[in-house]
């Protein structure tokens, strides 16, 4: 039996039989257990802990870790669909990462020579 994800991945799920065997084989592992309702209860996030598993220095290093995402901006950025010649796309696509930022720039310095434009 396979479980189709949102991005159209499909997944194989284990028979009845695996899925007992599996159960089993985590009821014989003494260090196995199942995080239920209580477990998650008591949990507490990692930069409550850290100092108490690691040497300070080690857990000052860990907190220091690059958060993944997108990093927060005092000046957001703000989703839009927006129709553009394909030569125009084509030729900002090309000029490689960063592209987006370079097309803002340029609207930003055409607003700058054209209009009242104050950048905040």
């Amino acid at each position: 039996m396979y479980l189709k994800t949102k991005s159209g991945r499909l997944v194989a799920l284990p028979s009845d039989e695996e899925d007992a065997q599996i159960n089993q084989q985590i009821a014989n592992d003494h260090d196995a257990f199942e995080a239920n309702d209580d477990f998650f209860e008591q949990a507490r996030p990692a930069s409550d802990v850290l100092h108490e598993l690691f040497s300070p220095e080690i857990a000052a290093e860990m907190l220091r870790l690059k958060k993944s995402g997108r990093p927060h901006s005092e000046n957001p950025k703000i989703f839009t669909g927006i129709r553009l010649d394909a030569d125009v796309l084509d030729s900002f696509k090309s000029t490689g990462k960063g592209w987006q930022t370079r097309m803002n720039n340029a609207l930003k310095e055409w607003l700058l020579e054209h209009h009242d434009f104050k950048h905040v």
